[in-house]
Order: C-alpha cells, then structure tokens, then sequence
C-alpha cells in the first residue's frame, strides 16, 4: 500500500460523502458557533462483513440521515433520523441488515433505588424492505430496553442478535419484576422470535455478563456480587475457570482470547492499582498474563468471533498492537499514509482490507477515510466538523511540574492565526475525574480557541493514561492537589509568555465543573470568571446520594471512600460550603435529564451565591443529559459559555 497513493486522497476527495459533506471555503472571519455546537456533520460509521456496503450517519444539508451505501459509493438506502435522537452506536449484521442502538432518560418504577436512568434501546433495519423495528418492542415481558449487546451470529442462513433484557413473571395480571439484573435472549433478526438463553433463579442479583460463542451459547458466564467483591467464571458446563474478590469492583470480561478455546479477562490489583490481563483456557487451567508491559487503551475485538485481535496502547495518539502479522502490516502502513495526524480504527471487514479510519491533526477537523488495502487508496467518507483547515486551532502536548515536583501534561489549542504570546486563557480541566484529554480536535476546546483563547485541557493526578501510580495519586485530592496541578498548568503558560496572567477564565463539565467552582472559591486571585456545566458544588451531597442509591452495592461504597474521602473532608473540598468567598462571576449551566450529577447541585450552587450577593447566572437545559448528546442542548450550552466568557474576559480584535 504506497504512502503515496493514500496521502494522494487528502487531494482527491473521491466519494459521495466527500461531495455531501464539503467543506467550506475560507473567510476572514471565524465559523460561526454552530459548526461547533451542532452534533457533528459526519457522526459515524460502519462497514459490512464484506466491506461491500457502508453504513453512514451524518448530515445532509439540514436533515440528519441514515446512509447505506454500496462498494462503489452508490446510496441504497437514505432514512432520516430525529434531530433529537441519542444516537449510541452504529453496527451491521452481515451485510443484509443495519442495528442503531439509541438512548433514552426515562422515569423508573418503585423497584429501582434511582429516579431516572439512561436506557438504551437497538433498532434493526433490514435493507430488503428498509421496515426498521425494535429488539424487544413487542414483548411485553421484558421492560427498559435492552440490557447489554453481546454480539451478533449468523447460523443456517440467519442472523441472531443477543441481548440482556429485564424480565417480568408470574401468571398474567399478576407478573412481578423476579429481578432488576437481566436475563440473556437470543434475538432472531428476521422473524423478531425471543429465546431466553440463560435464565435467573428467583431472587438472583449478581452482576451477570456473558461470552457468546459462535453457535449462539453463552459459553462463558462471569458472576460479580457487588455486597462482597466476590467474583467467579465459569464454562457451559458450570466449572469455575476463575474467581477471586476484588474490593473495588475491577474486573471485566473482555472477550474469548486470541487463540480458540481461551477468554480474557481483566482485573486490577487492589492494593497498586495496576491492571492486568489474563487469557486462560474455556475448560479451565492456569491464567497467562498477556501484555504484561503495555498500558492498554482498548480491546480490538473480531466481530464474527468475538475473539481478541489486538489492543489499543494508551498515548498522546492512537496506536495499536494487532497479534496478526498481516493485520500488523495494515495498520502500521495505514497510519504512515497520513503523516503528521492522529488516525483512529473505527471498523474494518472481516478480511481486514477495507477499513474505516478517522484522522485528525493540523489542518484537520476529524476527517473520515475509508481505506482500501487492494487498491493501495484511501477515499474520503466526510468530515465531522465542516469548516477550513485554517480555521482548526494548532493542538499539542505541554509539559510542566506541579508544585510538589510531580509530572503533569496538558492539551494545548491555540487560536488560529494568532502568535501564541500574551493571549486570553480558558482553562478546560476533564471530567471523570478518571479520564485524560488527547492532543485531538476537540470542538468545545477547538470552539473557545476560535474566539481567541488558548485553552489549556490539564491532565492533572488522578487522570488516566499516566500509569496507576499517577492515577492513585489523585485519591482524596479533590480541591487540594488535583485542584492546584490544574492551576500550575496556568502559571506555566504564563511563564513561557503563552498566556496573559491577568485574563484567564476556568469552564468545565461534571469534575471539570467542579473544578471551576474550586477554581473561584476554594482558590482565590487566578480566574476572571468561571463556567459549570453539570459541575458537583456540594461533594458531601454527592456522595452521600450515590451512597444511598448503591442498594448495598460495597464495592462502589469502598471506591467512593477511596477515590474522593469521607467525612469532614469532603465539606471542606465543597465549593457551596464557601460561596461567599467566590471572587470571580460564575455561569452555572444543568440539564434537567443529567442521571450522573443531580440538577440540584447547581441550583443549590446558585442560591447560595445569591445569598452571598455573589454575580451568578444560572441556565437551565431542560432536555439535557449529562452528555449533552444533542445538538440543542449542545449549541445552547456553548453558545451561553462563549457568551459569559467574552463578558468577562474579552479576546483580543483581531489584528491586536
């Protein structure tokens, strides 16, 4: 495959989608906000097991469409799809039907310890007629959508997809919810018939997951008690191939293993923190270790199989480690045609030379490739964000020392067309606080950077991708060293001329959000202003909410205690608990939907600023998620940041 031919393709622009999504030329002036508010213009997309049809979900002028396409980039099939839809993920079932899992915030029952939860559902479009319906829909015995996807099979001729599904019993009229865990179904994909698979005994509420083997039996069952940490796997014939306890709950059924007649699994050590990955045999023997010095991101799994083919490595940019050589060879070469750029696996056939890839670096908004190892060529699918290469900010890593000495790196965008010296600074610490941010295009970054911000995304202690020592670190740091790693990332900035020290603003989500209230109240003198979204102000409250909804749950009970504290502490960590010390303005922003942190951690925020005669804006999204999963509440939540920002924190005028 010459690096010539699929660098060539950055020029061609071949396809459909390359025509349907085009890009815009340039001005002068910066995209407007929606480009980056809006939910992307190219979402996703997926390949048949053949590589012959590609599935696409993206928009086309003002619609948000569903497109199916042949080999030759033909469209077959065009359905619109509802501008408010949560979209989740998008998969094939061989090459004769299209699965689109969604999401919902719904209302639970008496049964359930929490108000509301995200519920999910699977529709299935067959190509032959286009009827999509949805797995489940018409059983009135299972309730909330499906409960885990575990794969689809093909057998004599047919497809079969396999779901967990929460189950009602007993005689008509009289059913009962046996169980809130779910029961394993076989789904035939044609005929819409349910099978229960693998049942539950009356009163059975272990945390169940299963491997689904190729002539639809769930041949592997792994059982975690989330009262004692207790955990056990075992083959279709009930012998146990593992078990062990683990206190905080981390451990994970990954897939069958590499080789026939092995699975994977993953657990990590309670007392160090580090992860491991183990492959043992399905009719029971001694564990083996495997990639025993990589981080490991993510698991490549086989679609047909469900076998492990390789893995993610955690880094700055994607790069993987695939135990095929030939598959080796494709990815390597494949990640050499785009030099300079990030470049992303999002699917492949089954014979592995037709793959989907997504890349982005300078220039680049998140581009889509589909790639062509026969032909040594790379056509592309569309872009995410449709706007000109001048106009995508300049990302990269910056590295700096905390004030104890420890290690910290930071995503840094810089505004476009501007020298990086002296400019207005938004601070954009993760949520999580368990994850990282990459040197990629971010739209919320890449959208404060276009307005004239450099804006700094910290990757402070207790974040991941830096080894468990780096997360553990964060233990008990909430609003103290976790706090102060963000802010140094500040005054390093500054030191290098990047950043004015008097023009800096701190926005965030969930932990970010709350990071930005610590910001302006538990710190002091560093921000003009700071913006919340679905931020925690009240992290008593917090944690005593998630510890009442837990039904028993002690292992998440220990992880709370471990990762945030308990106690006194968590007050004095509380930005509500010293709202009358805030001295910058403050935009709290809440989704009435978020079933992560509850809406009343920022209105209490609000109130009590009020009471402390403190400026304060309060906005209120009422279809919104934690994840701000659509369009609207994504714009209107961008829209009244940028907003507050410049208010507070004007940008140079361009030219400046």
């Amino acid at each position: 495959m010459p690096k010539s031919a699929l660098s060539g393709a950055f020029a061609r622009g071949l396809g459909l989608f390359a025509v349907m999504f085009a890009v815009p030329e340039g001005g002068s002036a910066a995209p407007p906000l929606s480009v980056y508010g809006n939910l992307p213009g190219f979402e996703m997309a997926s390949i048949s097991s053949s590589g012959d049809h590609i599935a696409v979900i993206g928009m086309i002028g003002d619609k948000r469409q569903l497109v199916v396409m042949d080999k030759d980039r033909k469209a077959l099939f065009v359905s619109t799809i509802d501008a408010a839809a949560k979209v989740r993920d998008l998969l094939w079932a061989g090459d004769a039907m299209v699965l689109v899992r969604t999401s919902a915030t719904v209302k639970l029952g008496m049964d359930f310890t929490t108000e509301k939860a995200e519920l999910s559902v699977m529709i299935v479009v067959p190509l032959a007629d286009g009827k999509a319906w949805t797995v489940f829909a018409n059983n009135p015995l299972i309730r909330g959508g499906i409960r885990g996807f575990y794969g689809v099979n093909q057998r004599d001729g047919k497809y079969y997809g396999y779901f967990g599904g929460i189950t009602l019993e007993g005689e008509r009229g009289a059913q009962r919810l046996a169980s809130t865990k779910p029961v394993l179904y076989e789904v035939d994909l044609q005929t819409h018939a349910t099978k229960a698979i693998a049942r539950r005994t009356d009163g059975d509420d272990s945390d169940r997951t299963w491997l689904v083997d190729a002539n639809g039996s769930p041949s592997v069952t792994m059982d975690f008690s989330s009262k004692d940490g207790a955990w056990r796997i075992t083959n279709a014939d009930r012998v146990r191939i593992a078990s062990g306890v683990q206190k905080f709950g981390d451990i994970d059924l990954v897939s069958f293993g590499s080789s026939p007649g092995t699975l994977v699994y993953s657990e990590t050590d309670s007392d160090t923190g580090s992860e491991h990955w183990n492959e043992v045999p399905t009719a029971g023997g001694d564990p083996k270790e495997i990639a025993a010095d990589d981080n490991i991101r993510g698991a490549l799994l086989d679609r047909r199989t469900r076998r492990l083919i390789g893995y993610q490595l955690e880094g700055d940019r994607p790069a993987y480690k695939m135990f095929d050589p030939y598959q080796a060879k494709v990815v390597a070469a494949t990640q050499k045609a785009f030099p300079d750029h990030g470049v992303r696996l999002i699917e492949w056939n089954e014979a592995f030379d037709r793959l989907i890839v997504q890349t982005d670096g300078p220039g680049d908004p998140q581009t889509w490739w589909l790639v062509d190892i026969k032909t040594g060529s790379a056509d592309i699918l569309g872009t995410s964000y449709p706007m000109p290469g001048k106009d995508v900010g300049a990302v990269r890593m910056v590295s700096y020392k905390a004030g104890d000495g420890t290690a910290i790196s930071a995503v840094l965008t810089l505004p476009p067309g501007r020298e990086a010296r002296k400019l207005p600074v938004v601070v954009l610490p993760h949520g999580g606080p368990a994850a990282r941010d990459y040197p990629e295009f971010d739209w919320w970054a890449q959208a404060l950077a276009a307005q004239g911000y450099a804006v700094l995304q910290p990757n402070f202690r207790g974040s991941t991708g830096y080894g468990a020592s780096f997360q553990r670190a964060g233990n008990g740091e909430w609003g103290r060293k976790m706090q102060s790693d963000i802010s140094d990332g500040l005054t390093e900035l500054v030191k290098e001329g990047i950043a004015d020290p008097k023009r800096a603003c701190i926005v965030g989500a969930s932990y970010g959000g709350y990071a930005a209230l610590a910001g302006v109240t538990l710190q002091q003198g560093l921000y003009r202003c700071a913006v919340a979204f679905g931020g925690v102000s009240d992290v008593a409250k917090l944690v005593a909410a998630k510890t009442s909804a837990t039904n028993g749950d002690q292992t998440l009970i220990r992880s709370l205690k471990q990762d945030i504290g308990s106690g006194h502490d968590l007050t004095m960590v509380s930005p509500i608990r010293f709202a009358a010390r805030a001295d910058a303005p403050i935009l709290l922003i809440h989704g009435k939907d978020d079933t992560v942190v509850d809406y009343g951690q920022s209105s209490d925020m609000a109130a009590a600023l009020r009471h402390a005669n403190k400026p304060v804006e309060f906005v209120t999204l009422p279809q919104s998620d934690h994840w701000l999963s659509s369009s609207e509440t994504r714009l209107a939540m961008l829209q009244a940041t940028v907003a507050f920002v410049e208010k507070y924190n004007p940008p140079d005028t361009p030219g400046q």
